[in-house]
């Protein structure tokens, strides 16, 4: 029963049998696990019983809530929305598939009624966004309306990496072609 995925509430084995470790919890002499966890038992060398811990599987990951920024990619753009998927939460890389809207009102705080999102964004664009909603069913509802937050990292058509040359503007360094888009102030 050594290194085996234990639930809350799960009874382990005897108090008398087993010193309780991290994860686990006594009651009425029995041994109950307090988390989810893979349940292991280490030996003492000394003569004193052995230890049962219970130990996550897994840190939690990373959940969006309203405020923080995020980086994302850009996956589909519609008419009215681009979709992104949400890869990093904060500082810290999401462990789970996260998605998120930027509709064309959260693109820039000025000219809301000129934007265009296929102007502002393409598939497969870096994006930094701010959560401003917690959205509908099927994602999170971004925005782009500060300063440093769009576009961070582009690739044109000829496979280089785009530079920025402006708050709407990024250029291909092979081609010098021009393509538009909302790009993030640096920081």
């Amino acid at each position: 029963m050594d290194n085996t995925v234990v639930t809350p509430g799960q009874r382990l084995g005897y108090a008398g049998d087993y010193i309780a470790g991290p994860g686990i919890y006594e009651r009425d002499g029995l041994l109950y696990a307090g988390v989810v966890g893979v349940r292991s038992v280490n030996e003492d060398n000394n003569g004193n019983l052995p230890t049962m811990t219970v130990s996550r599987e897994k840190e939690q990951s990373a959940v969006p809530e309203v405020g923080s920024i995020i980086t994302g990619k850009v996956i589909r753009v519609a008419p009215h929305q681009a979709v992104i998927a949400i890869m990093v939460v904060g500082d810290s890389p999401c462990k789970e598939d996260f998605m998120g809207a930027i509709r064309t009102q959260d693109v820039r705080a000025v000219e809301k009624d000129k934007v265009k999102i296929y102007n502002s964004f393409r598939p497969g664009d870096i994006v930094r966004a701010e959560v401003i909603s917690l959205g509908d069913a099927r994602s999170y509802y971004l925005s782009t309306a500060k300063n440093e937050l769009g576009v961070i990292f582009a690739t044109s058509v000829a496979g280089a990496t785009m530079i920025p040359i402006s708050w709407q503007e990024m250029q291909c360094p092979i081609t010098k072609a021009i393509e538009y888009r909302k790009c993030a102030k640096p920081f």
